[in-house]
């Protein structure tokens, strides 16, 4: 027989619990508060535990540490209310299996949701999980960071609760919406994307929102919105930052009450549509500088899921690059040292250029090669290996020599500045970023030398503090014996 713990303040809710759970044949402890959970767990094993995230003398998410580390193998479910849903999504990432929003509406969801937790092997649940990854494109890979990310958006696909997709142009924040609308219970209705920094201020709203016949000239016939199309479905709105003032006050608006109007219209309508938005953009930042509205931000900021850029996780590198030979349905491979070359630069394009990347190089090796050596690559990686490799060396013997390391990026720069042909602005950007990399290592080594590594004398000499020469050392890389 499972045991079941039920810890809430609210004595109906166990009741409830109490009742609902042993007609299924469950064994039942009930506790109201931080100190019946002690007691409890320290004298009985339990396979699944309710935990309300709010109780009068501790918190959901102490009680849920604790208890992974009491009984590892018992599974969580944190109970939360909506203002709560934010603590709830921080549980999961603790370890909970799910969470339930109060009051339960949905009895049977609920008892699925038990019932599953009990007697469905997590194997099982996984397997689906990146079953569906496979199938929608999403190269999960072993970076640990992007398997939390993959179980994050798995476990609130099927919540009713709008998500922020954070990363950099080209790290696949679609792909990442798209798997969580198919994993969600919307999964048979539309998923429509727009990308908003992609279309002007009117011709956005007549998209988002559709329009009446004689609304604007052109406006021959009526036209239905995406709103009204994605009803029930899943709308990713992509590039949210780029959305104009104007256009966010009418977002707001439908996310606050679900009515819109079409352009030109005097009847309001009705939408029950899930909102996914991605920004490679600061949010945070925008709404300090006022561009982008605080209260719009709390309303998509429910859930928020950061993918990491490809130069964090070079180890899935590879995998990228087979998962893309094999769209591309070429029996080519890449030389390992077209893999190190590759794992050597910035990516500042991410899994797009990769692709971009690998595209280009079957393209010109197709027909007289069957491996794809440095030599089909873009002059930029291969550049990106030249310099490093001679920073390597340098750093290596302990003798950099910054002089000579700055000549030749200044060389490189000036080469493309003056160069007719046509110029990769990112690969620029990545160049900068290099040197700005570069030049704080060069200082940071050459003051901890002058100092023989007395670190407070040398953050005195930077002007800087101590721990912010400790995050240098380590976000740049150096060597922490220097």
């Amino acid at each position: 027989m499972n045991s079941i713990l039920v810890i809430d303040d609210e004595r109906e809710v166990g009741t409830f619990f109490r009742h609902f759970l042993e007609e299924k044949g469950y064994d039942v402890k009930i506790g109201f508060n931080g100190k019946d959970f002690s007691e409890l767990i320290r004298k009985h094993h339990f396979d699944l535990a309710l935990i309300d995230v709010k109780l009068p003398d501790a918190n959901g998410l102490d009680l849920l540490k604790q208890l992974k580390i009491s009984i590892p193998s018992c599974k969580v479910v944190i109970m939360t209310g909506y203002s709560t849903v934010k603590t709830a999504v921080e549980a999961i990432k603790y370890g909970a299996s799910d969470y339930v929003e109060k009051p339960f509406d949905d009895i049977e969801q609920l008892e699925q949701l038990i019932d599953g937790l009990l007697h469905s092997g997590a194997t099982s649940m996984q397997n689906d999980m990146y079953k569906l990854a496979e199938t929608l494109g999403f190269v999960v890979g072993k970076n640990k960071e992007m398997n939390d990310l993959l179980k994050l958006a798995y476990k609130i696909a099927k919540k009713n609760v709008n998500v922020l997709i954070e990363g950099e142009t080209g790290t696949g924040k679609e792909v990442l919406a798209h798997f969580i609308h198919s994993a969600s219970m919307r999964y048979d209705h539309p998923f429509i994307g727009v990308n908003c920094g992609a279309v002007s201020e009117t011709l956005l709203e007549s998209e988002l929102f559709g329009y009446e016949k004689g609304a604007f000239t052109g406006a021959v016939k009526e036209k239905k919105g995406i709103f009204e199309i994605a009803n029930r479905g899943t709308l990713f709105l992509d590039e949210i930052g780029e959305a104009t003032l104007a256009t966010q006050v009418k977002l707001l608006r439908v996310l606050e009450t679900g009515e819109y109007m079409r352009v030109g219209g005097e009847t309001v309508r009705k939408t029950n549509t899930r909102i996914i938005a991605a920004t490679h953009v600061n949010l945070f930042k925008a709404v300090q500088e006022k561009t982008f509205r605080e209260d719009l931000l709390y309303r998509l900021d429910v859930v928020k899921l950061t993918i990491p850029p490809l130069r964090e996780r070079l180890e899935d590198l590879s995998l990228l690059i087979e998962y893309f030979l094999k769209k591309l349905n070429s029996s080519l491979s890449f030389s390992e040292d077209s893999i190190d070359c590759m794992k050597q630069y910035h990516w500042p394009g991410n899994v797009r250029e990769l692709f971009n990347v690998v595209k280009r190089a079957v393209t010109l090796a197709e027909g007289e090669a069957t491996i794809i050596t440095p030599l089909y690559l873009p002059e930029k990686l291969k550049l990106s290996l030249s310099v490093k490799s001679v920073m390597a060396e340098k750093v290596k013997k302990n003798e950099m020599d910054f002089d000579i390391y700055l000549q030749k990026w200044v060389s490189n720069v000036l080469s493309m500045w003056r160069s007719s042909e046509k110029v990769d602005l990112e690969h620029v950007l990545s160049l900068v970023k290099e040197m700005e990399v570069e030049m704080s290592r060069s200082f940071i080594m050459k003051t901890l030398k002058e100092t023989v590594g007395n670190r407070k004398e040398a953050a005195d000499r930077l002007n800087i503090t101590v721990r912010k020469l400790r995050y240098l050392l380590k976000e740049k890389g150096i060597d922490s014996k220097v």
